[in-house]
């Protein structure tokens, strides 16, 4: 390899680490109010196929109320902008199979109907990005666990990636 490719290398390496730092770093500044904001399926749908972001569901719809459909329904603008920044970071294909639809676990504070999560498929490119660039917070209520700069939480649940879009909230971690 030459010099010239090591060093390209090393340059859009360190460019898109500081995308990441900076990215995050504003989304996280943002007034909770503007976080807090949430957007209507049609509205995350365009905002994620404008991104080259894809999803599916078993049942092939997009049903808040029905577990077999992957809704984006008052989701939050925050995690939908976390989900795109990770994308334009990682470089990875991002495949949602689960967002704001009944079916996941309710009780927690930060939940998919909440609007704060999202699921994602599992892929090389995905697991290689997350490992090598997230701190490893071991197992948090027994599954493997990252966590971003940006305080954002990434689960490991066996057949997908579990994300979290926090932004260092309190219990974030834990999954509450």
């Amino acid at each position: 390899m030459h010099q010239s490719t090591r060093t390209w290398r090393a340059f859009t390496a360190l460019l898109t680490g500081l995308l990441i730092v900076v990215a995050t770093s504003l989304v996280a500044a943002a007034p909770a109010e503007a976080r807090a904001t949430r957007l209507s399926h049609r509205e995350a749908a365009k905002s994620l196929r404008a991104a080259n972001i894809t999803w599916s569901s078993t049942g092939g719809c997009s049903d808040r109320n029905n577990p077999t459909c992957t809704s984006f329904s008052k989701i939050r603008r925050s995690t939908v902008r976390g989900i795109r920044t990770f994308k334009r970071a990682s470089h990875c294909r991002v495949h949602i199979t689960g967002a704001t639809e009944t079916g996941h676990d309710t009780s927690l504070r930060y939940s998919h109907w909440r609007g704060w999560k999202v699921d994602i498929s599992k892929t090389r490119c995905v697991k290689r990005y997350i490992r090598n660039n997230f701190r490893n917070l071991g197992l948090t209520r027994g599954v493997p666990t990252w966590r971003s700069s940006g305080g954002n939480v990434y689960r490991d649940e066996g057949d997908h990636w579990d994300i979290a879009y926090c932004y260092h909230q309190p219990r974030c971690v834990s999954g509450s």
